[in-house]
Parts: C-alpha cells; sequence; structure tokens
C-alpha cells in the first residue's frame, strides 16, 4: 500500500472545478486509460465546460465492479477529485487493480456544475442524493421541515434569535436527532431549501442512470464507493452502509470494511436517515448483480456549522440583491464546510480511502458472502 506524505497528498487536490478536473483527466491518461465526458448543458463559474467525466479500468465485460464517485454534492467534490486523482497516480494500486481482474470505473464530478459553483446542490437546486424517486408516484412528506423552513432560511442574514429559537424549540421537543433528520432526511416541497429532493430526475440522476446502465451491464457483482465530506470528527472516514434494508448486504459491507461500518438505520451512523437515496439505482437497473455499497463520509467542521454555512448558501441563492462582500464570505463559508484546505487533512483523506478501496477490490476478487 502506498504511504502519502502530507506535501505529495496535497498536489493531487485542487483550488477549482477546472483545475480538478484537468488534474483527474492527466492521471487517467498517464495511467493509459481514456476518459470519456458527458457534457453538462450549462457552464461554469469561470466560464469553463463542465463534464460528468467516466473512467475505466480494466476489462469491459468484467464479472467484478467496483464503482468510485465524487462530486455528488457539489462543493464536496474538492475532496473527493483529490482521491480519485490520487488514486490514478498511484503505481501500486494500478497493478492491484490489474492483477484483481476487477473493473473499476471512476466517475468524477457527478454533480459538475455545483462542484464549480461551489453549491451543494444540482443546477436545478436538487440534492442528488434524495432525487431518486419513481416521480409518477407520491413524494415522501416531511412534516418537521414543514415546520422548520422559514426559521432555516429567515428573511435576513445572519438569522435573528427568533429564527434560531425555532430550530432550538423543536430540538428540546424532539432531540438533536430529531432535528437533524427533520432538517437533513430529504424534503420535497420547499424549492428553495435545503436538502431539497426535487420533483423530476435531474441532468445528474439521467446522466448517471446511463452511466450505470453502459459501464455495469454483464457484472455479477457491484461494489460502490461514493465519496463525501461534512459529516464526523474532522479527516475520519465514516464507512456508511449504502445498501437496502438486508442483513446479509450489512454483514458482507462489514466483513470487507470492518465491524466500524455504520448504518443509518440503526442509529449508528452520523447520518440520519434519509429517502431518495443515489444507490438504488444500482438495483433498479441490474436486480440480478450483488450489490456493495459504502458512503466513504470524511469529517470537517461540527455539525451546527456545517448547517450554518448550508443556510447561509440557501439564503444567498434566494437574494440576489445582497451585497458582494457577504456574497463573497457565504461562499468561502460553504466551501470551508466542506473542504478542509489543509495539507494533513488531504493526506488522511487519501491513505483511508486507499485502504477502503484496496478492502473493496479484495471483497470483489474473493467473491466471498
Amino acid at each position: 500500500m502506498s504511504a502519502w506524505s502530507a506535501i505529495s497528498a496535497a498536489g493531487h487536490f485542487s483550488q477549482t472545478y477546472d483545475e480538478a478536473r484537468a488534474k483527474f483527466l492527466a492521471s487517467a491518461e498517464a495511467a493509459g486509460l481514456d476518459p470519456e465526458p458527458h457534457w453538462h448543458p450549462l457552464l461554469g463559474r469561470d466560464g469553463e465546460r463542465l463534464a460528468m467525466d467516466v473512467v475505466r479500468q480494466g476489462p469491459r465485460h468484467a464479472q467484478q465492479l467496483l464503482i468510485i464517485s465524487s462530486g455528488c454534492h457539489g462543493v464536496e467534490g474538492f475532496a473527493g477529485s483529490g482521491i480519485q486523482t490520487g488514486l490514478l497516480s498511484d503505481p501500486s494500486w494500478l497493478a492491484q487493480v490489474q492483477a484483481s481482474g476487477v473493473a473499476i470505473v471512476y466517475i468524477h464530478a457527478l454533480n459538475p456544475h455545483g462542484f464549480s459553483w461551489w453549491r451543494r446542490v444540482t443546477q436545478e437546486g436538487v440534492d442528488l442524493n434524495r432525487n431518486w424517486h419513481d416521480f409518477h408516484q407520491p413524494l415522501p412528506h416531511n412534516a418537521g421541515y414543514d415546520e422548520l423552513a422559514a426559521a432555516l432560511i429567515p428573511a435576513v442574514w445572519p438569522p435573528g434569535p427568533e429564527a434560531e429559537a425555532v430550530l432550538a424549540d423543536y430540538a428540546a421537543r424532539h432531540g438533536d436527532k430529531g432535528l437533524q433528520a427533520a432538517i437533513t432526511g430529504g424534503q420535497y416541497a420547499h424549492e428553495l431549501g435545503l436538502f431539497y429532493g426535487g420533483r423530476a430526475p435531474t441532468w445528474s440522476q439521467q446522466t448517471l442512470r446511463h452511466i450505470i446502465q453502459e459501464q455495469a451491464q454483464g457484472a455479477e457483482s457491484i461494489a460502490w464507493i461514493d465519496l463525501h465530506t461534512g459529516l464526523g470528527p474532522c479527516g475520519h472516514g465514516e464507512r456508511i452502509f449504502a445498501g437496502p434494508a438486508d442483513p446479509a448486504a450489512l454483514a458482507r459491507a462489514r466483513g470487507w470494511w470492518g465491524e466500524k461500518v455504520t448504518s443509518m438505520t440503526d442509529g449508528s451512523s452520523s447520518s440520519a436517515p434519509l429517502v431518495g437515496l443515489m444507490w438504488s439505482v444500482v438495483p433498479d437497473l441490474l436486480p440480478a448483480a450483488r450489490y456493495t455499497g459504502i458512503a466513504l463520509e470524511f469529517g470537517t467542521l461540527p455539525l451546527a456549522q456545517m448547517l450554518d454555512a448550508l443556510r447561509a448558501d440557501h439564503w444567498l441563492e434566494a437574494h440576489p440583491e445582497r451585497p458582494a462582500a457577504q456574497a463573497r464570505a457565504i461562499k468561502q463559508q460553504i466551501r470551508d464546510a466542506f473542504y478542509v484546505d489543509r495539507d494533513d487533512w488531504k493526506q488522511l483523506l487519501l491513505s483511508q480511502a486507499r485502504e477502503a478501496c484496496g478492502q473493496a477490490l479484495q471483497g470483489l476478487a474473493s467473491n466471498d458472502d
């Protein structure tokens, strides 16, 4: 296994989406791999073209497939892209993949618009990881969010004591976990609100669905590591089970990645239970494949600070008349909430991700239940 120094690890990370994409593509090409862009219809913050890029390493019709994806939540892509670039630049990892017979599909920037514009949501204002529903059916109703909506994004920013009192009262009645669930679990009624799941498939949802269908056809066993930031202690990579309510699948995930794999359904995860989750595309499209997945979630700031950054960013989107200095401060706040721009943090991310990817590779190659 490769060991990165803090300085060498930092070289794989970037300051803009355009720089991150360039590094990812260069590392893939240096490894002899061919990137495949799926072009986004809009331009980025600096006028650059945006794309969801796919790189495949390994046999086209491999029976075992590992997906490593970044940027589901836009601005979180700074971390995920650095990890993907680090893996593609690591000769020992590339050799291990080649020897395993497993195919790897790296999907860079699931939400390139949010990545470029330093937003967590897509260009439609949607949380991609709440957007996986049959939209011909009734959508989930989040009564807790309805109660909190006006306080979460008040008319003025920073919020006054009245708004904070509403949140404190809800926590007193439902507990901190109840407050977190109401805010983050997913809602479908407030289009400018937090964790909005949308009322139709987003561009990212449709594009990713096409990529999975194309890249995973014929695979008998599929693993997915989706890279995230924001929850948990700073620099710690929590391995959150991302799969169906199936004890056998959870046991398999813990067999591969360790007994510390957490679950949103039993309260062991830093994440509240969520709806409309992205991983559901695999059993939906490929029901015969054995699926095992985790969200690898790296901590940044305490939860309250992270949520305040999100609230500020959504307030900013709803108030184009705001002063330019305030807008710049809020955009820096949102990036800092999901990307710790320190060399030691980046080193921690690469080391933990490298270990988790190696464990997935071994689990797939052994084909153990």
